[in-house]
């Protein structure tokens, strides 16, 4: 990691709004969707738990749109390592980016869209635990696809500087994988028990 550090310029404006958009995505996320379930706000502002649930897997979509606009703007203004410059490299790029769509694409598929942005907030709950590919591969396929795909990226584009913030992309998740995780086996807990 330091050797990278040699190459990264981490008071470039560019690389702190990088992983200011990293670091917030997932705090607001989890953030409104607590919050929401809490208090049913977004549900009664849209008066209904679909369309708020819609709405916020809008803003999320925007959000890390925006997230990977300002990863590649931080890349983009760091120099590149010439030791990840060349073919091979490029090849395993390719690799890294198609295995992290395979898992966020079978997880959106097998969550929809719903399921993907946190519908178990908003009170619509699946009927049972999702087992099926990538989730019997992987615990939490979405978050770490998404990371191999920055994780490719990074080493397409021979970026020191996208290699740390795939690091960030990589321990911002792992904190919210530690809040998110119990919080919604609680919900489905408390299906559970309300059912029998």
């Amino acid at each position: 990691m330091s050797l990278l550090l040699d190459f990264v310029d981490v008071t470039d404006p560019s690389f702190g709004i990088a992983v200011l958009c990293i670091a917030f995505n997932p705090l607001f996320w989890n953030l409104v969707a607590r919050w929401e379930y809490r208090t049913r706000s977004l549900t009664r502002l849209f008066r209904s738990p679909y369309l708020a649930c819609y709405c916020l897997g809008a803003v999320i979509v925007f959000l890390n749109f925006l997230r990977s606009h300002c990863f590649t703007e931080a890349m983009k203004s760091q120099p590149k390592l010439k030791a990840l410059d060349s073919l091979l490299v490029h090849y395993t790029s390719v690799a890294l980016m198609s295995v992290g769509i395979v898992f966020v694409t079978s997880s959106f598929l097998a969550l929809g869209f719903i399921g993907t942005f946190l519908g178990d907030y908003f009170g619509i709950l699946m009927e049972a635990k999702v087992t099926s590919f990538p989730f019997n591969v992987l615990d939490n396929p979405m978050y770490w696809g998404s990371t191999t795909i920055y994780l490719g990226w990074s080493v397409m584009h021979a970026s020191p500087a996208g290699l740390i913030l795939t690091a960030v992309v990589a321990l911002c998740y792992t904190i919210a994988l530690r809040y998110e995780g119990p919080f919604t086996e609680e919900i489905y807990r408390q299906k559970a028990a309300k059912s029998k």
